[in-house]
């Protein structure tokens, strides 16, 4: 029997894109930016645009930024793809209320993650993911990610988060290869469903091959493709998956080489897509750093297209 890649949630698709936001040369928000890389993104195998994420420098943009850019990506894809919203923060009120104005301006689901700084425990967590998830219907999914935040979202904590009917599932950041695996058993059954997506690209196929609904990816703006190809043919044709992961391989690293999303954009900058600078604190990717994305970029063209139409089974 093959194997199966689950359905993901409604308002939820299987490649979620983190998406950058695009500055102008001087650091303004580059709304049209936006828009244009949004339609690139859904053309190339994204099903779902996350904004506000951290590779859009969420913790940069300021005043109504984040709002403005909510919109001018809802109105570039339209219909053709979901737009997830990143409403998380560290202070419970804050998240509840940028839940509830993500809900009005429409956004599809929502992605909220472990507050961040002030570590709490694993009783606060669930009373913070409980709170937020009460003034919204849209569908929400835990972005755990303890390398950023200090703090892991426990699995038993993930089992009682499971209960909520909206809490559809986790971005899984965690680094530990068991995770993924162990929140699916664990959390089998939950009313609303629960599901686990990629949140490091290198462990795509892994998390995949586990039974994760698909990937919440940096690496998307360049190999969309690749990445939706990779899910769509593990289930007939693993080794073809495997072909696609391992290619892409190097590039995911080279992404995270130097802070990101400065690696990614200085690359963006050199093929023509909108991406422009990052905003301090982050410096602009080294002359190094750029080189060895678009190397890699390169090395998974060459190396899919000599496999291409080659036997895999």
């Amino acid at each position: 029997m093959s194997a199966h890649v689950p359905a993901p949630p409604t308002g939820i698709g299987r490649v979620v894109t983190a998406m950058i936001t695009p500055f102008t040369s001087d650091g303004a928000l580059d709304l049209d930016g936006a828009q244009t890389l949004a339609d690139h993104l859904v053309s190339n195998g994204t099903d779902t645009v996350l904004v506000h994420g951290t590779t859009g420098e969420s913790p940069t943009l300021l005043g109504e930024e984040m709002w403005e850019l909510l919109a001018a990506v809802k109105d570039a894809v339209g219909d053709r793809a979901n737009v997830m919203m990143g409403s998380g923060s560290n202070a419970t009120a804050t998240a509840i209320r940028s839940t509830q104005r993500a809900t009005e301006m429409g956004a599809d689901s929502l992605l909220v993650v472990t507050p961040y700084y002030n570590k709490p425990d694993q009783r606060g967590l669930v009373r913070h993911f409980r709170a937020v998830a009460e003034v919204t219907d849209l569908p929400i999914v835990l972005y755990d990610i303890k390398p950023r935040t200090a703090t892991a979202i426990e699995v038993s904590t993930m089992v009682d988060l499971a209960e909520v009917p909206n809490i559809v599932g986790t971005k899984d950041a965690s680094g530990e290869w068991a995770k993924v695996g162990d929140v699916l058993v664990a959390t089998e059954g939950a009313p609303g469903g629960f599901g686990v997506w990629s949140g490091a690209d290198e462990f795509n196929l892994g998390s995949i091959a586990t039974g994760a609904t698909g990937v919440i990816s940096v690496a998307a703006h360049l190999v969309g493709r690749e990445l939706a190809e990779m899910i769509d043919v593990f289930a007939t044709d693993p080794l073809r998956a495997r072909q696609l992961h391992l290619a892409c391989l190097p590039l995911h690293r080279a992404l995270f080489a130097e802070p990101s999303p400065a690696p990614l954009k200085a690359a963006m900058n050199e093929l023509g897509l909108p991406a422009g600078p990052v905003r301090l604190p982050l410096a602009e990717a080294s002359p190094e750093a750029t080189r060895t994305v678009l190397d890699a970029l390169e090395r998974v063209r060459t190396t899919l297209a000599s496999t291409s139409g080659a036997p895999t089974r």
